[in-house]
């Protein structure tokens, strides 16, 4: 089957009418997708809460620590003059 035959092939199923889905498989399909949307609905949550919690944990750390600041020295300057 050469490439314009494989084209006129899928043409002719694509222009055709789809075959019909049986009623009883509609029902599980829309329980399905509720659930998937559901758990998806709560990934994104937890996504977004550990984010916000990082975000926090994150803002108060760096006000007790105080990055930002230099350290205070570990050893006395050298005295001269005395």
């Amino acid at each position: 089957m050469n490439r314009l035959q494989r084209e006129a092939a899928v043409r002719q199923i694509m222009e055709g009418t789809p075959p019909p889905v049986p009623p009883e498989l509609y029902a599980e399909i829309v329980r399905r997708g509720g659930r998937m949307q559901r758990r998806r609905t709560v990934a994104v949550r937890l996504m977004w809460l550990l984010l916000f919690a990082a975000a926090v944990a994150f803002v108060v750390w760096a006000v007790t620590a105080r990055p930002w600041v230099e350290p205070p020295s570990e050893t006395t300057p050298p005295l001269t003059g005395w």
